[in-house]
C-alpha cells in the first residue's frame, strides 16, 4: 500500500512539473511567434527574437518547437494571431502590478484578469494609473565569471548603457529601452541575456513582511501562471525566502 501511495505522490509531482513546463513552453512559443511576426525570422537581425530563443534554450524547449513557432510567426505555417497588450492593477495590500499579455482573445483575457484582481481584494485600473511608479528599462544579466566590474563598466558605458549594478551572482546592466538592442549586440561576447522590464522606482517600492508579503507573493504567482501573461511586475519588496516558497 505504501508503495502505491509513494508512486501516486511521484506521479502527481511529475504531472505538476510537466504541466508547468508546458505552460512555460506555451508562453515562450507565443513570444517567438510575435517576435518573428514583428521583426522577421532571423535572430541575427531581430533582437527580440534572439532574446526569445535564448529563453527557449534556457528552458530546454525542443528545437522543433522553436522552429515551428518562428514559421508560424513569419507565416510559413498557419497559426493564431496574438495581440501584444499591457494591463495595470492594484492587488493585495494595495500593491501595484503591471501585466504584459499576449492573447488571441482580448475580451476573455480582460475578464479573467479583472476577476483575479477582484477576488484578491484589488482592482484593475486604467493604463498609466500605476505604471508611473516604474521605470521601463532594458535589463541585461551577465555572469560575474565572464568579466570583472571595472572592465564591464568600461565596455557597457561605451556601448551606451546607463548603469551597472551588482546583483549577487551576476551583474545587471541597465539601458534605455531604445538602446537595449545595440547594447546587447555590443556585449554579445559576454553571453549577455536580458529583456525589457518594468523596475519599481525606489521611492515607490513598498517593503512587506510576514502574512502581507505572502498574500502578495501568492497573487503574483497566480498572475504569472495565467496562460496569457508573459511577464508581470509589482512594486513590492518581498523577502527572498517568501518569494522562493510562494512567488512566481
Amino acid at each position: 500500500m505504501s508503495g502505491h501511495s509513494k508512486w501516486s505522490t511521484i506521479k502527481r509531482k511529475k504531472e505538476a512539473i510537466d504541466a508547468k513546463r508546458g505552460k512555460i513552453f506555451t508562453k515562450i512559443a507565443r513570444e517567438i511567434m510575435v517576435a518573428a511576426k514583428d521583426g522577421g525570422g532571423d535572430p541575427d537581425t531581430n533582437p527580440r527574437l534572439r532574446a526569445a530563443l535564448a529563453s527557449a534554450k534556457a528552458a530546454n524547449m525542443p528545437k522543433d518547437n522553436q522552429d515551428r513557432a518562428i514559421k508560424k510567426g513569419t507565416g510559413e505555417l498557419e497559426g493564431v494571431s496574438f495581440e501584444n497588450l499591457q494591463y495595470e492593477g492594484r492587488g493585495p495590500q494595495g500593491i501595484s502590478f503591471i501585466a504584459e499579455v499576449l492573447t488571441d482573445n482580448k475580451n476573455r483575457t480582460v475578464a479573467e484578469l479583472r476577476h483575479m484582481f477582484s477576488k484578491a481584494g484589488g482592482e484593475m485600473v486604467s493604463n498609466g494609473a500605476v505604471s508611473w511608479q516604474f521605470d521601463h528599462k532594458g535589463v541585461l544579466e551577465i555572469d560575474k565569471e565572464r568579466i570583472g566590474e571595472d572592465d564591464l563598466m568600461m565596455q557597457a558605458l561605451n556601448a551606451g548603457a546607463e548603469d551597472i549594478q551588482d546583483w549577487g551572482e551576476c551583474w545587471g546592466v541597465l539601458t534605455d529601452p531604445s538602446d537595449f538592442a545595440s547594447v546587447q549586440n555590443d556585449l554579445e561576447a559576454l553571453d549577455a541575456s536580458g529583456e525589457l522590464r518594468y523596475l519599481p522606482k525606489p521611492e515607490s517600492t513598498l517593503t512587506l513582511e510576514g502574512d502581507k508579503a505572502i498574500s502578495v507573493a501568492q497573487f503574483w504567482a497566480k498572475l504569472d501562471e495565467h496562460d496569457d501573461v508573459q511577464n508581470c511586475y509589482c512594486n513590492a519588496d518581498i523577502p527572498e525566502d517568501i518569494l522562493d516558497e510562494h512567488g512566481p
